[in-house]
Parts: C-alpha cells; structure tokens; sequence
C-alpha cells in the first residue's frame, strides 16, 4: 500500500503529467523515476518511454497508484494527459515544448500541454500570440495587417487540426476534403523546381547571382507559396519549402505550421478559387500531381474548380526562365528586336579597344560597361530631342505619318 505524501503541489493550468510528475519529485529531492519506484512503478519506470507512454495513455493501474499518493482525482490527473487526442497525432506532439507564451514565462518550470501541440497558436490562458523557443516570432515576419488578414484562416484552420487531432472531433466535412489532403495539396510542387529570382533575394545584384553558386540553387515550389504568397515573401527563400503531408506539422517552425494552417484555412474557405489559381500557374507536371491528388476530393467540387480553370482560361505556364536585367532601350517600330543592341556591342568594342590592351577582365568589363552608359546616355537624349520636335512639327501626335517616329515597345523585358 503507497503512503501518501504529505504535500503536494497543485498542478498549474494545462501543465503536462511529466511537468507535474518531475516537480513534485524535485520537491521531495528525488528524480523521476526514484518517485515511481516509491509509488510502486518500479518494472514499468525501467522502460525508456514508460514517462511519454504514460503521459499518453494513463492506465487505471497507474491511475490509482498515483491518486493513492497524491490524493488527486483520476479524472484530474487524465486532465494532465494527452488522452483527448488519437493516437494517429501522437507522432506531432513533441515531447518537449515547441514554443511558449509570454504570460506563462514567469513560471517556466512548468510545462504546457498547448506548447507541444503543432497547431496551438494562442495561449488558451492568457489569449496571447504564442513565441518560438527559438527564432523569430511571428511578428517578427508579418506586419500587423498581414497577420490580422492572416489570423482569422488560421483558426480555421487550427481547428480544423484539432478536430482531426481529437477522439470525439470530426475531421472531414461531407462536401469538403480531408485534412490530409488538404495537407498534400499545400505541399505538393507545382512547377519544377527552380532557382531564386532576383526579387526573391534581397539586396542580391545579377553578378552576385552569377558568381554566387549558392544564389543559383533550384528550390522548391510548393503550393502553399500560391495559396500564403504573404508566406512566399516572408520566409527564408532556401528555408520555404515544408515537408509533405503531415510532416511538415511534426518537423516545421512556428512560421512554417502557421502557414499551413492558414493555407488550410483559406482552402476551407474558398476551395474553388485558391485550387483553381494553383492550377493555372501550374506546369504541367505541376498539373498533373495537383490533379491526382484532388482525385479523392469531392466530386461537386472537382467539377466546380474544372468550370472556374475553364472560364479563367487557364492554360499551364512553363517554368520561369531566367531573364537579362539591364536598361530598356527605345526602337525603332521597323528595326529587328536585337538591331540596337548588336550595333550598340559592336561601336562600344570598336571604339574601346585600343584602351583594353594589358587591361584585367574586370577592368575591361568595367570599361565597356561605362561607355555602353554613356552611348546609352547620349542615345536617349537624343530620342527625346526627336520625339520632342517630331511633337511640335506634328500636334496631332508622334509616329501618325512619320516613319521615323520611336516606338514605345521595349526591346527586353525587366523581370
């Protein structure tokens, strides 16, 4: 028969057995295990997740040793336990806490049950945004209206994990897709992958691009950048890409689980839509991996998605190539697209090269550089001074019945 210990603590609001088991033995100075022996667990406590397996599923023996040494309830001490959840969501909660909130820091010996859960963004206590135990918070990646236009499909989305996640939730709606397909459809490819594009690297100049093989490196496409492009803009441009399914919930940040939730969100929201606007920036092999998966989704609904693509006319875009950047030049409507460049090339080496001789590559790159500014330069003002007399010789305007008159069509387009 287990004696009962004098004192002992009260456990805080949704702290975690483990939590409550580990201070109550360092009140009494003994380790975790040595407080199981005690209470007569000691075959069960030499087994190395007998802590984790009974913080999942709290057995009626061990129930009864512990509320014979405690005096709690059994429905108290199940309360501290993750019996709520199925055992198909043990694989996401972490046996250490992913992320905390800012009003439970005061005491940070105990352990919340809300901080292992993947799709817990809120502190159920104080309401609060929860924080990462390490990087950077949410804050610190979204403006205060991005995350107002992002928080209400984020709730949907989490409670839509939950439900999943819970014994007595229900996680799919007769006329929407499940979870994990939704979960699939957000981290499934929807082109090949590709290197960055300039505007995706901040402060990146197109010769770092070139001489940086880093910069060049192919990433992911997933969908979930179509359907959170605020996500898109905000991660990390070699640290988007999430894994699939539900383990991009069991191994992502903070900022990579709120994401998906809000992709789930919205997809709940608007499935038609956000599947039809993924389909038509797809490739085609993009296109053909989306459409496998909603493949199980309902039937309504793949029909509506199939009438939207149809009445956007939506066609498969090829992968994004990689385009010069560099100044737009004016032509002439009846020149050839690359008539000014070529003779602009070959006047600039013509005229440069009795100055390149014993001069570096990067010297002579620099050189040329500059006079090509230059010609650029002179070039276009005097285009203007054309333009500007074509005008007054012609008020009812430029290119009527002049041949000679500038086009406006840029030769090269600035990505």
């Amino acid at each position: 028969m287990v004696s009962r210990l004098p004192i002992v603590p009260a456990p805080a609001a949704d702290e975690r057995l483990s939590s409550w088991l580990a201070r109550l033995a360092e009140f009494y100075g003994a380790t975790i295990c040595g407080l199981l022996e005690h209470l007569g667990m000691r075959g069960m406590a030499l087994g190395a997740d007998f802590l984790a397996d009974l913080e999942w599923r709290l057995e009626d023996k061990e129930a009864a040793a512990l509320a014979a040494a405690t005096g709690r309830s059994h429905a108290a001490l199940r309360a501290m336990t993750f019996a709520e959840l199925r055992p198909r969501a043990r694989p996401l909660v972490a046996r250490q806490g992913r992320r905390a909130c800012p009003g439970c820091d005061g005491d940070p010996v105990v352990a919340r049950k809300t901080e292992a859960l993947p799709w817990a963004f809120w502190c159920p206590i104080h309401g609060s945004r929860m924080r990462p135990l390490h990087g950077p918070q949410l804050a610190d990646c979204f403006s205060r209206e991005v995350l107002a236009r992002l928080d209400p499909f984020a709730r949907i989305g989490a409670a839509r994990l939950s439900a999943w996640a819970s014994e007595y939730g229900e996680d799919k709606a007769s006329d929407s897709p499940s979870l994990v397909e939704l979960l699939d459809f957000l981290t499934t490819s929807y082109r090949r992958p590709s290197p960055p594009r300039l505007a995706e690297i901040p402060g990146a100049t197109p010769r770092e691009r070139m001489r940086h093989e880093a910069l060049r490196r192919p990433i992911a496409r997933q969908a979930l950048a179509l359907v959170v492009p605020e996500y898109d803009r905000a991660a990390p441009v070699f640290a988007k890409a999430v894994a699939p399914g539900l383990a991009a919930l069991a191994r992502g940040s903070l900022l990579q689980s709120y994401a998906l939730a809000a992709g789930v969100g919205r997809l709940i929201a608007n499935p038609v839509a956000e599947a039809a606007k993924t389909l038509a920036a797809s490739d085609h092999e993009g296109r053909a991996r989306l459409n496998e998966i909603m493949r199980s989704w309902p039937g309504s609904l793949r029909r509506r998605i199939a009438r939207e693509v149809r009445r956007a006319g939506a066609r498969p875009q090829p992968a994004p190539a990689l385009r010069r950047r560099g100044p737009e030049p004016f032509r002439r409507a009846d020149a050839a697209p690359d008539d000014f460049w070529g003779r602009l090339a070959k006047e600039v080496v013509a005229e440069a090269a009795p100055r390149l001789s014993g001069l570096g590559l990067d010297a002579s790159l620099g050189m040329l550089m500059r006079s090509a500014q230059e010609r650029l330069c002179v070039a276009g003002a005097g285009r203007k001074r054309a333009r500007v007399g074509a005008s007054l010789k012609n008020p009812g305007g430029i290119g009527l019945n002049n041949p000679d008159s500038v086009s406006l069509t840029p030769t090269h387009s600035v990505s």
